[in-house]
Formats: C-alpha cells, structure tokens, sequence
C-alpha cells in the first residue's frame, strides 16, 4: 500500500489531526507532503515491542528529518509533536485544529486545477531525481520534460498565457 501511495501518480497529501504512531506514522511519511494539526503526535514505536519500521519508515523518516534525527526517533521509539515534525522538515503546514483536512483539501484543489500531465511528470522527475547525480537529475527532467511536449494540455496553457485567460486543462 505504502509502495502504491509513493508512485501514485498524482500527489497525496496526508492530514493528520490526531495520533499518527507506527503505520500511521509511515502511512503519512509515504504521501507527498504532511498537513498536519497542532496538537497531532507523530511516533514509530516498533522497536518498543520488538520489530520494527516494515512499511518505509526507515526510508521515508531519513529523507524527510535527516538520518542523524531519524536514527533518533527511530531507536527511542519515542513520540514528538507536530511542532517538531514541523521544525524538522516533515510536516509541510501547521494547522489550527479542526482545519488540517480543509486545508489540505483547499491545497489539492489548487494543484487539481494545473495542469495533469505537468503535475504528474513533476513528481516523477522529483521522486526519481532525488536519488541521482545532479547532472543525471537535470536530464531526467529534461526527458520528463519533452514528454509534455506534444500534449494538447502544453498548448492549451500557451494559448491561455497569450490570450490572457484561465487554461482549461484535460489531461491529454
């Protein structure tokens, strides 16, 4: 599941309003970007009842705090804030309580309104980027790039920027 909501080709963004702990916690870490309410608590309590982490915890914890902050959380198995998370670089927005899934919402909209194809050759070129060489990056992007290319959605945007109006977007 978790493996399905990282290469989902659009974005997924998690609203966490309460007690995100173990999967919950992975759950979260696997989407896109992390909204999450002020009081929410984040924990991956695994090796406090002998396992540990199975659904990317230790992969998506390192890439979203850093390994030396991980290794930390991971080890005590010890709960933090959302504050915390926020701090870290985990948790994308804070959020007064009961507005995380309104504002999480309002997000997707906004990103729902651009342009499919772009929105889907992003994420691809930054998901897959993050692992190479700059240089490999950069021409990663340029290939995910030259896909949108010949798309009716690339050229309705042109003509909408000319023509000084909303482009409507159909995901060819």
């Amino acid at each position: 599941m978790i493996r399905a909501i990282i290469e989902a080709p659009m974005p997924v963004i998690a609203a966490v309003n309460g007690a995100a702990y173990a999967g919950g916690c992975e759950l979260a870490l696997g989407c896109d970007f992390i909204y999450a309410a002020r009081k929410a608590r984040f924990a991956l309590t695994e090796v406090t009842i002998g396992i540990m982490p199975g659904a990317g915890g230790t992969q998506n914890l390192p890439r979203a705090v850093g390994l030396r902050r991980a290794k930390e959380v991971l080890l005590t198995g010890s709960p933090f804030t959302a504050e915390s998370a926020y701090e870290w670089g985990m948790v994308n927005r804070l959020c007064e309580p009961g507005s995380v899934v309104q504002d999480a919402v309002q997000t997707a909209t906004v990103i729902a309104a651009n342009a499919p194809i772009s929105i889907r050759q992003a994420k691809r070129s930054m998901h897959h980027g993050i692992d190479m060489s700059l240089a490999d990056g950069m021409l990663f992007e340029v290939e995910a790039y030259n896909r949108m290319v010949p798309t009716k959605d690339r050229r309705e945007g042109i003509a909408s920027f000319n023509e000084k109006r909303r482009p409507v977007f159909k995901g060819r």
